[in-house]
């Protein structure tokens, strides 16, 4: 379906549409909506058609797929109750979310009575859920600012749980009231059909044998509903919003014979969506480790977001999503010689972690950057670039640097990683000889190198002499360019004579500034 510029298309989430196979940069980008069906079949479907024609109309055009997830769900009875439990609902929702994540950025729940619980799911998920009532809330304050009194059609659940009037009633701003008699601040007042009324018509129109949800659309639920709206015109409603997506699927037959506006709640939650493709502010950062490259760099990584987090309690930490994959091959052994190449088991890690909501990515590990460039443009978040923090540390230091040493694995110092981005800055990279570079390497993967597990004797002679080395051709500062090496001791009297900067310090504090 294509109206002028801009193109859209609805698919199942697993359709190829939402499957990208191409890089994740692409400058003709499509935004991805998905709606969450399955919990009330009329109403999702009538969201759905409505988020259609609206994409239809989007200004400026662009392209826009929209995904329609419905699984088997069943309430069962109650649903039209006070005490209705919604644990079943609630699992249905975060589920369907879930496997969202990734293939959408902007998820629909048309369902008034799972906002009454999205608070609980929204902090868990990546994929920004519009929220109905800013919708309303928007729509409302555009279009009827003179409005007090606020008619409320919706289940005797969502009633009891007071959502309508803790999201709506909130006092009218000035710059929002037209009106010259409204005061500035005045609330807005809701008001409900009497118990009665709620119960015998209301409830009966949506859930009783002969209602909406049973399949009719005229007859005794038309009357039920217009009971109902009579009702809530009688203690002075001046504008009526439905809180069951059943009833705007009445719009046509309903607002004829209601003489005050009845707002068709799924178009304008529809029509927000589309215009909500950012963002949503205030999400909780979440952090996303390629662990295992190596095991026991990634829990020393771990272990320094959280000793630099400036905290007071446990909640003011970061989120991190992990994955210890010690199964991606070798890095060097790549770099250096024929070792298997890691490119697509990095790709599928980060794209899992993305998958699980993570805002970006950290990889403590300094030779993995040398395949970063490949895999960046097929994931969605960024890859917080360890190498580039590194010189950014170097370049704000007091005392400027010019020489700078590097340590690292064969396949780092191979692959000139380090070495571009230094002379990128005007900086010149300094690396030992052949029989220092071998010290290096054992002190890494040696059989009494970090890998293995040391962290002292022969691993640190062999560190101090490749430092010393490096002193001697006029290095300023030394970069540890490993991330197992910061984990090996030294000797003080070394480490308080030259600057041995740890990479993996440095991006634990780029990633608690990021997500600050």
């Amino acid at each position: 379906m294509e109206a002028s510029a801009t193109r859209l298309s609805v698919n199942r989430l697993s359709a190829a549409g939402l499957a990208a196979g191409g890089p994740r940069n692409a400058p003709d980008t499509v935004t991805r909506y998905g709606v969450v069906g399955g919990l009330g079949a009329l109403g999702s479907a009538d969201v759905l058609l409505k988020t259609v024609r609206a994409a239809q109309y989007c200004k400026p055009p662009r392209r826009v797929d929209i995904a329609f997830e419905q699984r088997h769900f069943e309430d069962g009875p109650g649903i039209a109750e006070e005490g209705y439990d919604p644990l079943r609902r609630k699992f249905y929702v975060y589920n369907v979310l879930k496997d969202m994540q990734g293939k959408v950025e902007n998820a629909l729940v048309p369902c008034f009575l799972s906002h009454t619980f999205l608070a609980e799911i929204t902090p868990e998920i990546s994929v920004n859920v519009v929220d109905i009532f800013e919708a309303l809330q928007d729509r409302i304050r555009r279009e009827y600012p003179d409005v007090r009194k606020i008619g409320v059609l919706t289940s005797s659940y969502v009633r009891a749980s007071d959502i309508f009037t803790r999201r709506l009633s909130g006092p009218v701003s000035e710059p929002m009231s037209r009106s010259e008699g409204a005061e500035p601040g005045a609330e807005l007042e809701m008001l409900y059909p009497e118990a009665r009324v709620q119960r015998e018509a209301l409830m009966e129109a949506i859930y009783g044998p002969t209602g909406i949800k049973s399949g009719h659309h005229g007859g005794e639920c038309l009357q039920q509903l217009m009971e109902a709206c009579d009702d809530l015109i009688r203690q002075g409603a001046e504008i009526i919003v439905p809180g069951l997506s059943e009833i705007p699927v009445m719009m046509a037959s309903l607002q004829p014979l209601i003489p005050v506006p009845l707002l068709d709640s799924n178009r304008i939650y529809a029509e927000y969506a589309l215009g909500h493709d950012r963002e949503q502010e205030g999400r909780q950062f979440k952090l996303g480790v390629l662990g295992g490259v190596g095991p026991a760099a990634t829990v020393d990584f771990m272990r320094k977001v959280v000793t630099l987090t400036r905290a007071e309690r446990d909640q003011d930490h970061l989120k991190m999503v992990v994955e210890q994959n010690p199964q991606i091959p070798d890095r060097t052994a790549n770099l250096i010689g024929n070792g298997e190449d890691p490119s697509i088991p990095m790709l599928a890690t980060c794209q899992r972690l993305e998958a699980e909501g993570a805002n970006a990515i950290a990889i403590p590990c300094n030779t993995a950057h040398a395949f970063v460039a490949r895999i960046q443009p097929y994931i969605g978040i960024p890859i917080i670039n360890m190498l580039t923090a590194v010189v950014d540390h170097i370049a704000a230091r007091e005392t400027p640097v010019a020489r700078v040493g590097l340590l690292a694995t064969s396949g780092t110092v191979a692959s000139r990683v380090y070495h571009d981005i230094l002379e990128a800055s005007g900086r010149e990279t300094l690396v030992p000889d052949a029989s220092h570079q071998a010290c290096v390497m054992d002190a890494i993967y040696g059989q009494q190198g970090v890998k293995a597990g040391h962290t002292s004797g022969e691993c640190s002679l062999m560190l101090e002499a490749a430092i010393e080395h490096l002193l001697a051709q006029g290095a300023e500062v030394v970069i540890l360019g490993c991330t197992e090496l910061p984990l090996i001791e030294l000797p003080k009297a070394l480490r308080e004579r030259v600057a041995l900067l740890d990479p993996s310090e440095i991006l634990a504090r780029r990633c608690i500034a990021m997500a600050q």
